[in-house]
């Protein structure tokens, strides 16, 4: 996931024994020959019998037990995503319940950034805008992982330079990293120099699609063109 983050398989135990497990050898009687084995008496067959309607009802619980727990699996989304209250570049509080109602597409990442981040922004936006009439259904929004230098202001001058929808949130160290947690999102930052100001971002890269009840629907790709992206929007908003 780019300027990157986002799983050790352990042997199996095994059962082990001191004693050789190989067959014990016939017993002989002195001076004799080799003694036949005790015929099998008639009463082990009811026992076996147990045995089988045993596995056969311990077959059909793990067969239930399985069924409700892939149910229960498939049902639940990750937990991605949450409220927030955050700074627009207009000064503006905005809060996750603000675009309940409409999908939101979500992207992490700084302005200092010189490449990915412009790269899955400019792709973004440009999808929203091929969706058509459904765009208005759409919200793209960039959070950034940087407000120290990421400023209302600065975010306000970065986002309508690349598209005059895209809706730019700064705010505190604390909310960044809350909001950062609750997407899930990795952010690092690197010294590139002695300067207060020498520094980048490592940070995954990944476009949250966010349903109209705000929970999170899927990953967009950031590397796709914004055709795919476009394709693969409006397949999830249909």
């Amino acid at each position: 996931m780019a300027e990157h983050d986002e799983p050790r398989a352990t042997r199996p135990a095994v059962a082990r024994h001191d004693r050789d497990a190989s067959p014990a050898p016939p017993i002989r009687a002195a001076g004799s020959a080799m003694m036949k084995p005790a015929a099998k008496r008639d009463t082990a067959r009811p026992a076996a019998g147990v045995y089988a309607v045993l596995g056969l009802v311990a077959g059909i619980l793990l067969l239930l037990i399985g069924g409700f727990l892939w149910r229960s699996a498939s049902s639940d989304r990750p937990s991605i995503g949450g409220p927030f209250r955050l700074e627009s570049g207009a000064g503006n509080i905005v809060t996750a319940g603000d675009f309940r109602g409409k999908y939101m597409l979500v992207y992490f990442g700084y302005t200092f950034c010189p490449d990915i981040c412009p790269t899955a922004l400019n792709a973004m936006t440009a999808a929203q805008r091929s969706l058509g009439s459904r765009s208005e259904d759409l919200a793209p929004i960039f959070i950034t992982l940087d407000p120290e230098r990421d400023t209302p202001e600065v975010m306000r001058r970065y986002t309508m330079a690349l598209s005059p929808t895209l809706i730019g949130l700064t705010g505190t160290q604390d909310e960044i990293a809350k909001v950062a947690r609750e997407y899930r999102v990795y952010y690092s930052r690197h010294a590139t120099g002695p300067g207060p100001d020498d520094y980048s971002m490592d940070h995954s890269s990944i476009i949250y699609l966010m349903g109209p009840d705000g929970r999170f629907i899927a990953p967009i790709p950031a590397g796709q063109s914004p055709a795919e992206m476009a394709a693969e929007i409006r397949r999830l908003m249909s």
